[in-house]
């Protein structure tokens, strides 16, 4: 019996060493969400964004937010913030209203045209 259960572990012990990896890389990989945006990312993105709310100010961007390859939250004259996705070449996939900003309850998003 003790014969089994060490083939056992030992057939499991790389396994659970590759999971555990993956896992960690997950974590690693997937903190992104709070990194904002630098240099010219940072300027091709608000500008993308800004042009397409029609002003406003810039109060944080991120890289890689909600699937999106950037986004930049911006607060529109009226004091409502509003989060903008951008893709990869900084073309607009999509707006929502932000949660934490002063504005409103829209959490559907509404699709850029």
């Amino acid at each position: 019996m003790n014969k089994k259960l060490w083939i056992i572990a030992v057939l499991l012990v790389p396994v659970v060493i590759v999971a555990g990896s993956a896992g960690g890389l997950a974590l690693a990989t997937g903190g992104g969400d709070d990194e904002p945006l630098t240099g010219t990312d940072l300027e091709k993105a608000s500008q993308a964004a800004l042009k397409h709310t029609g002003g406003g100010t810039v109060v944080e961007t991120e890289v890689g937010d909600d699937g999106a390859a950037y986004g930049v939250e911006v607060r529109l004259d009226d004091g409502q913030v509003v989060e903008v996705n951008l893709d990869e070449n900084f073309k607009v996939t999509g707006q929502e209203n932000d949660d934490d900003g002063g504005g409103g309850e829209d959490e559907g998003g509404t699709e850029a045209e």
